[in-house]
């Protein structure tokens, strides 16, 4: 039996405020906390734990904050990509999302030497043109979509959906699927949000939290013999003091329960291998 868990930070500090118009200081200083305090404290506690992460950066963090992610790269942790700017996919033409690849790739080989192996699609929420998009740019993982919980999967290409028609699934592809969900991001746990129109509460207790990502993982290794568990964060939201002490209180019970930490490429490298001998599960 092997249970993986990948700790995986979304770093998008001011871009997703600025991505949907929210620009007045009082956005910005929200997202600048990422950087300021969030981040430095959770590479301390990582390198206190000895596990290497995931850290999903746009481009237009690792430019705008470049000391920020420098740390993050010499600490030895994944890099990987979330955009230029914090669009969803889905919201661009084939062109702009093209032109958002190339141009968060170009950041993340200046910061770190090469292109990035993995994707997550800011929202989660890809376009008909992502899976060959990440094809034809050498992309070997995505972790934006939630088809299932602890087992990566081949994803599709070409779907055809339609409402008055069944659902034509397209054939799979070579890009491994690294499954995510709302469940265990703790954004919509934790940060509130308040616009003209609409209210996210968010402010949970972070001892029930807990008690649910903890869950996830005692669960998973009832349903299965090996899997991967992936858990997101964004240091400005899981960076407030309380939160990080609960962060450590699930890195120990995980550690406990005999998890395996390790970044993304490493663990969609375990799966290809178990794929080729003929072992999805």
């Amino acid at each position: 039996m092997r249970h993986i868990v990948c700790l995986t930070f979304d770093f998008d500090a001011i871009s997703g405020f600025i991505a949907r118009g929210q620009i007045s200081p009082s956005w910005i200083s929200r997202g600048e906390f990422g950087p300021r305090a969030g981040a430095p404290r959770l590479l301390g506690l990582l390198k206190d734990h000895g596990i290497r992460s995931t850290w999903f950066i746009p481009g237009h963090t690792i430019e705008t904050f470049p000391a920020a992610c420098e740390q993050v790269c010499a600490a030895g942790h994944e890099i990987a990509h979330h955009g230029w700017t914090h669009r969803p996919p889905a919201s661009l033409t084939r062109e702009e999302e093209e032109r958002e690849l190339v141009r968060g790739n170009e950041a993340i080989r200046k910061l770190t030497g090469r292109a990035a192996r993995g994707y997550r699609s800011p929202s989660w929420d890809l376009s008909p043109h992502s899976v060959e998009l990440m094809l034809e740019h050498g992309f070997s993982y995505d972790s934006s979509l939630m088809g299932d919980d602890y087992t990566p999967y081949y994803a599709r290409q070409g779907d055809a959906i339609e409402l008055e028609a069944p659902a034509r699934f397209g054939p799979e592809t070579a890009l491994v699927e690294m499954p995510i969900h709302w469940a265990t991001d703790d954004a919509p746990h934790f940060e509130f949000v308040r616009t003209e129109t609409t209210v996210r509460q968010g402010l949970m207790n972070a001892s029930a939290v807990l008690e649910n990502w903890v869950d996830e993982f005692l669960y998973m290794r009832k349903a299965v013999e090996w899997g991967v568990l992936t858990y997101t964060f964004h240091p400005f939201v899981i960076g407030r003091g309380h939160r990080m002490m609960m962060l450590e209180r699930l890195v120990r019970a995980c550690a406990d329960n005999g998890a395996v930490f390790l970044t993304m490429e490493e663990a969609v490298r375990e799966f290809q291998q178990r794929a080729r001998a003929g072992n999805r599960k």
